[in-house]
């Protein structure tokens, strides 16, 4: 279903450049793969959403973060 969903934006994405409506793009609209996870229980349920809960407080341990001024 992922990869459906990933060839027809592409898809749609392509004719727009081609007729104009959107800009030309590089590379690719989506990475090459996911990380798919089944939940299968409230423990998991609740690690899962701790990690995406604090997830940005994460951020400026990241190697892609920058800081700037503003």
């Amino acid at each position: 279903m992922i990869q459906w969903y990933k060839t027809m934006t592409t898809n749609a994405c392509i004719r727009a450049v081609k007729e104009g409506r959107m800009p030309p793009f590089d590379g690719h609209l989506w990475q090459a793969s996911f990380y798919d996870h089944v939940v299968r229980n409230e423990r998991d349920y609740l690690r899962i959403w701790q990690y995406i809960d604090e997830n940005p407080l994460r951020w400026t341990e990241d190697i892609y973060y920058e800081e700037t001024t503003p």
